[in-house]
């Protein structure tokens, strides 16, 4: 066996990619020496090169023109911040859970959970889960632990090492284990060793690798200018204690930063009005696709869920647009509009509900009860109007802060030297709390200040409001 020089013996077995949020991400790559599977290996399978054809922003892309980004890269980003936090996360956790594996461990766990937490994704995301998998009793993290557990677990569990070392001995990566960090509650957690349950909101907490990620990432690529988002202070206050996830009190301000810079983005790119629009077109067309295009479950057919992706789903629509007299080809006159951009509903009038609105005693109507109570409003006349009502809903503080079940964390108060849940329910008053944008579509505008005065007066809220536009 050849011996490795200095330079290869300090460089072998890693490597970096360049990344315009994070600068460099570094990776595992295989040792020519050793018989071992690494990071390179899963990034390099079909499941993860895969999301380098599912679109970041699903329908957001089409109003900004730069957010061409993938899940692939998201999926690296926040693999990287991962390991970030696993190295500055390990000693507080070792010391709240001695039995915890070793710090190289523990890293590589956290990374390969955040590497492969979109793994299940379909075309148009989160759309795809809301549209097409709920009726069967799916999400896109079933669908990936799946994947995990079936097609990746053979490499995972090869695995030895992470880019801060390897592992101790006898120590093995366990696909179930990840599958449990990616999911909501498919395993129970009372049957997963503590140390892991510690991890868990690290993926589904408050603030966590995977929502940290895409608020800077989706920003940037979107050229959205959102409210500093402090990273390394997030991370620095950040630590383990015996009753889990705990934050200092002095990073609660860098928290309050993150969330009111995630709503920036919600309000102004997720739930953009064209972005709506353009969802609300798609879910007259997207059934029907999937029922010509897809008629299956994917969990019953991962090897061609493989093969379905924004391209594919894109690719198939178009020719149906091209083809003469066939069953899809209205379907594909439909798409055409969309792919070019032809925004069928347009905005009538909108309003954003906020916490004031609900305080004063308002309930939420949901919007299939809107539309009838406001067609029930409508002159005669005008009796068989098209139009449609979204409710784009965003929540960044959850509703008990001290019953927040496995994205719970503490604070620590270092004037009491005390570790609680309550300093939450006083930080969350300087958060936004729930915001509704409520928004009513139709073929033209014709009839907006008449729509706009029969909103309000169903909502009640001509004077509540805190935005409205016509």
């Amino acid at each position: 066996m050849r011996e490795l020089t200095r330079g290869e013996e300090f460089y072998d077995g890693t490597a970096l990619l360049g990344d315009p949020v994070h600068g460099y991400i570094s990776f595992t790559t295989p040792r020519p020496s050793a018989d071992e599977k690494t990071e390179k290996d899963l990034i390099d399978t079909q499941w993860m090169q895969r999301l380098r054809q599912i679109y970041q922003l699903q329908s957001a892309r089409w109003v900004y023109p730069s957010a061409e980004h993938s899940r692939f890269q998201h999926s690296l980003g926040a693999m990287h911040l991962a390991g970030s936090f696993a190295r500055h996360l390990y000693p507080s956790l070792k010391a709240a859970v001695p039995d915890c594996p070793s710090a190289a461990y523990i890293e590589e766990v956290l990374r390969v959970a955040a590497l492969l937490h979109d793994v299940g994704h379909g075309p148009f995301g989160h759309f795809f889960d809301d549209n097409y998998l709920e009726q069967f009793g799916m999400t896109h993290e079933k669908l990936g632990q799946r994947i995990i557990r079936t097609e990746l677990g053979d490499i995972i569990r090869d695995i030895r090492r992470s880019p801060s070392g390897e592992f101790a001995k006898r120590e093995r990566l366990d696909p179930d284990q990840i599958s449990f960090l990616i999911g909501k509650g498919a395993v129970a957690a009372s049957k997963q060793p503590r140390w892991l349950t510690f991890l868990q909101p690290m993926l589904s907490g408050i603030y966590t690798v995977d929502n940290l990620d895409y608020v800077l990432r989706d920003a940037y690529m979107c050229g959205v200018a959102v409210g500093p988002v402090d990273i390394d202070r997030l991370m620095y206050y950040t630590f383990f204690t015996d009753k889990g996830l705990t934050l200092h009190k002095s990073g609660l301000s860098a928290l309050n930063m993150f969330l009111n810079a995630r709503l920036y983005m919600y309000t102004n790119v997720y739930y953009h009005r064209t972005t709506r629009a353009i969802d609300q077109h798609l879910k007259e067309l997207f059934k029907d696709t999937m029922a010509a295009l897809f008629p299956y479950n994917p969990a019953d057919n991962l090897p061609a869920y493989l093969d379905l992706t924004d391209w594919s789903l894109l690719e198939a629509v178009r020719k149906w647009g091209k083809e003469g007299d066939t069953s899809t080809t209205e379907l594909g006159r439909q798409w055409t509009t969309i792919l070019s951009r032809e925004v069928k509903w347009k905005m009538a009038y909108d309003v954003t509900l906020s916490m004031r609105y609900f305080a004063k005693g308002n309930t939420l109507i949901e919007a299939p009860e809107l539309v009838k109570r406001v067609r029930r409003k409508l002159p005669e006349k005008i009796k068989d109007l098209q139009f449609c009502v979204d409710m784009a809903s965003q929540d960044p503080r959850p509703i008990n802060p001290l019953m927040m079940g496995e994205r719970q964390i503490h604070v620590f108060n270092p004037s009491t030297r005390k570790v609680e849940k309550e300093p939450l329910k006083d930080f969350f008053d300087y958060i936004p709390a729930r915001v509704v944008q409520c928004r009513v579509f139709t073929l033209n505008h014709d009839h907006d200040l008449l729509l706009a005065d029969i909103v309000e007066q169903v909502l009640g809220i001509q004077e509540d409001s805190i935005k409205t536009n016509v």
